[in-house]
């Protein structure tokens, strides 16, 4: 008969992310046989198993080792995220910083027992306790990857990389001769307006901005008017990977905010494009693998965790993607692709340098109230809808 895992009910924490007190869900103490299956929500390009290039697999290996075989759900927004995992069905997800609190506070993801993950000790020291992940002297995931929204250009167009993302916010002529108008995108998430926020607090300081995503009434107001300027030459706001590629391809599109998986991608298909962080800096995300609170395949899922932190799925990742891996050795320790010279190039220095995505809250640290997330969602939708 199959084991099954003992659990014990984790403490009560005392604060929330949005006000309210969080309670944890229970947390597993250990492990039993392998359940033979596996769900994961995953941004594109995060569970690779050879289909989009045979040169990247890190998935047929653990359904060979474990048993476990492995299905995937693609998402290309932090909210798909949030509500896949409020739907159920799924063990894992791989959540970005402006999800993962949500699914904290929404009791939809429950503690990690690091006892159980033996490479936890590997993990980057800058990471293990992020508070994307950590609340209140909890573990709610295992660091996964992480990196910067770059700015992806036609090197064509740009035969040097743009100093400044105000080819992209702001009407004018391009080094070809022509305008950016209906040749530029935006990212269709409301965490964009972070994007925006941060571009503001290089180019506007005396709006006092300090954190881009913790913004008062004005801030936002300043934000929000920006991108409705933005709305104005903006051709697609793009949420899916794949076609951001086949319009920088096919339709004419020379700029955007993007991740480096599609600069990979397009550079790999000998595409004239190239990626920048400009002046102003940059927002990034660090993902985290987290498991549903009613994950029906938990012994899997932890033998999963422990898989994605061995180092040479780590490196590989982190040149299929142009990201950085959690577990630093995967960039010296020639397990994988990746070196220390393409960790370099992927950011790996300038941690302290990027915004990394979080929610939003009213209760904010900077100031005396900010204006939270569910505004950011309705009020963005209204950007993008013209108003």
């Amino acid at each position: 008969m199959r084991k099954f895992l003992k659990c014990s009910m984790a403490l009560a924490i005392g604060t929330s992310v949005a006000g309210q007190p969080v309670l944890a869900a229970e947390m597993v103490t250990e492990l039993g046989e392998p359940e033979g299956q596996l769900t994961i929500v995953a941004w594109p390009g995060y569970i690779e198993r050879g289909e989009t290039s045979p040169d990247f697999d890190w998935v047929t290996s653990f359904e060979e080792a474990t048993g476990c075989m492995v299905g995937v759900q693609t998402a290309n927004t932090s909210d798909e995220m949030v509500a896949l995992m409020n739907e159920g069905g799924f063990d894992l997800v791989t959540a970005s910083g402006d999800a993962s609190l949500r699914l904290v506070a929404g009791d939809r993801v429950q503690p990690i027992n690091i006892d159980l993950i033996p490479s936890w000790g590997d993990i980057d020291d800058r990471l293990k306790q992020a508070p994307w992940h950590y609340v209140e002297g909890v573990q709610y995931g295992v660091p996964y990857m992480w990196g910067p929204n770059v700015l992806m250009y036609n090197t064509e167009i740009f035969a040097e990389p743009p100093e400044s993302w105000n080819v992209v916010f702001e009407a004018q002529t391009l080094p070809d001769g022509q305008s950016n108008e209906g040749r530029v995108q935006a990212y269709d998430g409301p965490i964009h307006i972070a994007d925006a926020a941060q571009y503001l607090m290089f180019h506007q300081p005396e709006l006092g901005i300090v954190s881009p995503y913790e913004l008062n009434q004005d801030q936002y107001d300043a934000a929000l008017d920006l991108l409705r300027q933005q709305r104005q030459i903006v051709s697609r706001y793009w949420h899916d990977a794949f076609i951001q590629i086949d319009d920088f391809v096919n339709e004419g599109v020379v700029a955007s905010g993007s991740w480096p998986f599609q600069v990979n991608l397009l550079q790999s298909q000998e595409a004239p494009v190239a990626s920048t962080i400009p002046k102003e800096g940059a927002t990034g995300w660090a993902d985290t693998t987290m498991m549903h609170s009613e994950a029906e395949n938990p012994n899997c899922a932890y033998l999963w965790m422990e898989h994605s932190l061995s180092s040479n799925l780590q490196s590989d990742l982190s040149v299929w993607f142009g990201a950085n891996p959690a577990v630093p050795a995967a960039c010296t320790d020639g397990r994988g692709m990746q070196t220390a010279e393409g960790c370099t190039r992927n950011g790996f220095d300038d941690f302290e340098r990027i915004r990394f995505w979080q929610t939003p809250v009213s209760s904010c640290e900077s100031q005396e109230r900010c204006v939270p997330y569910y505004r950011w969602v309705s009020d963005y939708i209204g950007v993008i809808g013209g108003r």
